[in-house]
């Protein structure tokens, strides 16, 4: 059971970056989603999520009208789209995935399961 978060890189402020969250060993049908990220000196936030079945969707106030996130569960994939990107932005990304239905998705200790992280720079 693993998942591998992707996409990261260095952006000058204002760019996109796209993020992808690839499963493997198990099938991400059945699992809610959510990307967090980690800056230096900081703790985990949790800045997005979606339902099993893409339906819902969740963001943090940082992000929310920049970010979005979707699934394919035919690719085993979940994406975070990034525009408009600050240099507050600058973190490792992660991404998370459980099965269980729970109500605050922004908290880590929900999810199971995580990848290891990719770091995303913006320069200002």
């Amino acid at each position: 059971v693993q998942l591998q978060a992707s996409g990261g890189g260095l952006v000058q402020a204002g760019g996109s970056l796209r993020l992808s969250c690839a499963a493997s060993g198990f099938t991400l049908d059945y699992y809610a989603i959510g990307w967090f990220r980690q800056a230096p000196g900081k703790g985990r936030e949790g800045v997005s999520c979606i339902s099993s079945s893409g339906g819902s969707t969740y963001y943090a106030d940082s992000v929310k009208g920049r970010f979005t996130i979707s699934r394919d569960n035919a690719k085993n994939t979940a994406y975070l789209q990034m525009n408009s990107l600050k240099p507050e932005d600058t973190a490792v990304y992660y991404c998370a995935a459980d099965s269980r239905m729970f109500a605050n998705w922004y908290m880590s200790s929900e999810y199971g399961y995580w990848g290891q992280g990719t770091q995303v720079t913006v320069s200002s």
